[in-house]
């Protein structure tokens, strides 16, 4: 499988801003007191539980249903990948059913993927496939009708998003990237995303703006920071949260939404995020990335601490500022000020908030980038 977009661009740190990439897992702190205390609720599913009641408006016995059934899907998802092979096409977590579906582009894989427990179906395209339509689209010149574009496991379609009343211009996108059209399937949106930036997501931070700490990191040197939003500043801007101060040390945006910010003193760094309207605090124990269909919650701090599904990996968004690829696509209500607060599926770092569009009273799309990615390229260590 050809390595994601976000590791190229971010590998290179060499753009002046970022987008805010996958929650790490914690929240980071300057010396001084948090919020609440920065103690590990005793039972962290309980209390996801109940974010899930209210956001996917289950019963407390689902909840914790899909809590565990969840928590198996992951490692039956690692199991059913490596059998599938070169034929792996994408999965997908039913949050009704519980069941894992795992995409095949051959099916002789069939056999194999069944016998880990998940089910199997056959593709033609696959992720190989629809991110190999994406990279066209990427390439394509711009069209200002268009929002947005992500691949579409179950329909094994690239699903490209446009305002209403311009579908001309995903004609002409589609036309002018040379991608079959049968591979691409239109829809479209009365809702233009916007950047959540310059006010609170997870933990606020200063830099001019505000905007939110992503997760707990230390870099190569083994210096304590965070990881956030790469459109919340270029490097070099300067951060204040709490009494502790920090620098921006990576940054990249548009192409990508990422950046660490390194402390330069009274910088403590925490395992935890942030549940505010929920209460306490929830422990991250590592990066693990959950199938498409999962349950997810992010923490920022304007709107609090909100719970839905992923929908849709390797998204690529046109903001007003800026062209972003490799989002993740999730149901998650947010509104400005969560921008670069941490996503959080289990006990799992996921990735922090870029942007969306609609809100937490009618609902919204929020878009989050990847963790792992970040980690990997810049040899960021996430504090569990």
């Amino acid at each position: 499988m050809r390595p994601s977009p976000v590791v190229s661009a971010i590998g290179t740190g060499a753009l002046a801003f970022g987008l805010a990439l996958a929650a790490a897992p914690g929240a980071l702190a300057a010396s001084g007191p948090l919020p609440q205390s920065p103690s590990p609720d005793s039972d962290v599913a309980t209390t996801m539980a109940e974010a899930l009641e209210r956001d996917l408006n289950l019963t407390s016995a689902e909840a914790q249903e899909l809590l565990t059934a969840q928590e198996a899907a992951f490692e039956a998802d690692e199991a059913a990948a490596q059998a599938a092979g070169d034929a792996y096409g994408g999965s997908v977590f039913d949050t009704e059913t519980l069941d894992l579906t795992v995409m095949v582009t051959d099916a002789a894989a069939v056999q194999a993927v069944e016998a880990t427990g998940a089910k199997a179906d056959v593709v033609s395209h696959g992720l190989d496939g629809l991110e190999a339509v994406i990279d066209d689209l990427n390439e394509a010149a711009h069209q200002p009708g268009v929002v947005g574009w992500y691949p579409e496991i179950t329909s094994d379609t690239v699903v490209l998003e446009v305002l209403e009343g311009a579908e001309a211009d995903a004609e002409a996108l589609i036309a002018d990237a040379g991608v079959d059209a049968s591979t691409v399937t239109i829809e479209t949106t009365t809702q233009t995303p916007e950047l959540y930036a310059d006010i609170i997501g997870g933990l606020a931070y200063t830099m001019g703006g505000r905007c939110s700490v992503g997760f707990a990191a230390t870099n190569a040197s083994g210096q304590p920071g965070f990881v956030t939003a790469g459109h919340c500043g270029s490097v070099g801007t300067q951060v204040s949260i709490g009494n502790g101060r920090g620098v921006f040390e990576r940054s990249v945006f548009p192409g990508n939404d990422a950046a660490f910010v390194r402390g330069t003193s009274n910088f403590t760094l925490t395992n935890l995020v942030s549940r505010y309207n929920s209460g306490g605090y929830a422990t991250v124990s590592g990066s693990s990335t959950a199938p498409i269909g999962s349950q997810v919650c992010r923490s920022g701090s304007t709107t609090g601490w909100y719970c839905g599904t992923i929908q849709a990996r390797n998204q690529t968004v046109s903001y007003p500022q800026g062209t972003v690829h490799s989002l993740t696509r999730t149901s998650v209500c947010a509104e400005p000020g969560d921008s670069a607060g941490s996503f959080i599926s289990g006990t799992q770092a996921q990735g922090v908030t870029s942007g969306g569009s609609g809100n937490c009273r009618t609902g919204g799309t929020t878009f989050y980038q990847e963790v792992n990615p970040m980690l990997n390229s810049w040899n960021l260590r996430l504090r569990t």
